[in-house]
Parts: C-alpha cells; sequence; structure tokens
C-alpha cells in the first residue's frame, strides 16, 4: 500500500476520510476515483490508500469482511462502497435496480433537438410541420437501433407483453429492423406504401399489446422499448411511442394520398 493505512477519528475537527481503492498497473478502479472525488467535493480531507496489487486487495476485503472496493472510512468509522458513501452525504444511491423513464426520455430531447436542428437547415427555421415528422422518424430510428444492438436480448423482454410476438416468435427479430427501415423510409420520403403499412402495423399491436399488459392484465413489467438491458417500466410512455407511431403513419399516408 502506497500511503498510510490509518483510519482513526479526527482531532482537528476537519471532516476526515480515509479511501482505500485498487491502483495498479494495468487497472485503475473507476469507482475509486468518483468516490475520491465525492468526498473532496463534500470537503472531507481524504487519505487515499491504494491497493496496488490482487494480494493487497485480497487481504484488505478478508481483514474488513467486505466483498469488493473501494471502501471508504470517515473518522474511523465503515461507510462502504460509493453508493454507501452518496448515502452518507445527502445524495441518492446509483447502484440501479430500480426502474426509470430516463433512458427513453433522453432518447426523445435528443431526437427532438435533432429534428429541429435539420428543419432549420432545410426550412430555415426550428419548429416547423417538419420537425415533428422528423421527430418521430428519429425516434423510431433511435429506438430500433438500442434494440438491434442486442436483438437477443430484446426479443426475451419484448416476449413478456407483445401480443403478436407471444404467437409468432420471429416478429420480435423482425420488429426492429421494420421500426428502423419505417424511420429511415420517412425521413427520407419516400416508398411511403412500405412505411405507412409498417409504422400502422407494428404501432398498433405495441399499442394494443401495451393497453391489455398495463390496464387491463395490471402486469408490472419492463418495456423493450429501449432495448432488452431496460429498466423503463411498461406503461404510459411506451405507449405513447406506440400511438406516436400510428399517428406518424396515418399522417404520412394521408400526406401521400393528397
Amino acid at each position: 500500500m502506497s500511503t498510510s493505512t490509518d483510519t482513526a477519528p479526527s482531532t482537528t475537527g476537519t471532516k476526515q476520510a480515509t479511501v482505500y481503492r485498487m491502483v495498479m498497473p494495468d487497472h485503475v478502479c473507476p469507482y475509486g476515483i468518483k468516490t475520491l472525488d465525492l468526498l473532496q467535493r463534500e470537503g472531507f480531507d481524504v487519505n487515499d490508500v491504494h491497493l496496488e496489487t490482487d494480494e493487497e486487495t485480497t487481504a484488505f476485503r478478508e481483514k474488513w469482511d467486505v466483498e469488493t472496493t473501494p471502501q471508504t472510512f470517515v473518522d474511523g468509522e465503515l461507510v462502504g462502497t460509493l453508493d454507501d458513501v452518496r448515502e452518507y452525504v445527502g445524495k441518492k444511491r446509483k447502484d440501479g435496480g430500480g426502474t426509470s423513464y430516463w433512458p427513453v426520455l433522453s432518447l426523445f430531447a435528443i431526437t427532438f433537438l435533432m429534428a429541429g436542428g435539420a428543419a432549420w437547415i432545410a426550412e430555415d427555421q426550428w419548429i416547423s410541420v417538419r420537425t415533428f415528422e422528423w421527430f418521430i422518424a428519429f425516434t423510431m430510428c433511435g429506438l430500433g437501433y438500442l434494440k438491434i444492438r442486442d436483438v437477443e436480448s430484446f426479443s426475451t423482454m419484448f416476449l413478456n407483453y407483445d401480443l403478436l410476438a407471444r404467437r409468432w416468435v420471429p416478429y420480435s427479430y423482425i420488429y426492429p429492423y421494420a421500426e428502423t427501415g419505417a424511420g429511415i423510409l420517412m425521413i427520407a420520403t419516400v416508398l411511403n406504401w412500405v412505411s405507412v403499412p409498417v409504422a400502422l402495423f407494428i404501432g398498433s399491436v405495441g399499442g394494443a399489446s401495451v393497453a391489455k399488459a398495463v390496464w387491463i392484465d395490471k402486469r408490472e413489467l419492463k418495456c423493450a422499448c429501449v432495448g432488452g438491458s431496460s429498466n423503463v417500466p411498461l406503461g404510459f410512455v411506451s405507449f405513447t411511442e406506440n400511438v406516436a407511431m400510428v399517428a406518424m403513419a396515418i399522417w404520412m399516408g394521408a400526406k401521400h394520398l393528397i
């Protein structure tokens, strides 16, 4: 270890903390860096103790009966991991496990800004009918990409609630590509005879599936809308995604007929 391992309480009145973290030639623990930064920003005088070998790390874990590092002591008392420290200083834990709308809401925000930027280039204005058309089409492509990057995980989660996929499993693999393809065609405003029925079909089936699972069957599920590792709860946002897809299909179809 590269520095003192003293964990005695402070007698100076200054908030004292000791962080034990892995700092090895081939690995520097990122959680240790985050812990160090958090404590320093919170006004602690930090004793940064490096565990420089696997042997030192194992010995430390066995001594203090902990499963992982970094570990933090405050005034000689063991606080714990990064999330324990966050809780100790009054911040929200980030160790995951809960549901969150953030992944899909952040995607919506980004694609709306992208659509506004594209409209500014094409029409010299940020907000127009085309802005909303592109917003939905960009969002379809973004959501499709998140599913395509791990189709297997997506299909597994999708089968929990989609009405068609549960009857015909290949649909759970086709869906991401259909959504992405329809979005790309809508951005370019070409082959409406392909994009409109595809978006209308998958949006209608998806909306019906979400409505049945959430409001009829009262099931608490995670949505596969942003991929198979999603913590987004199945519900209003998921339903809105499908409704927007249907609305876009109807709008583009009406424009094509006119």
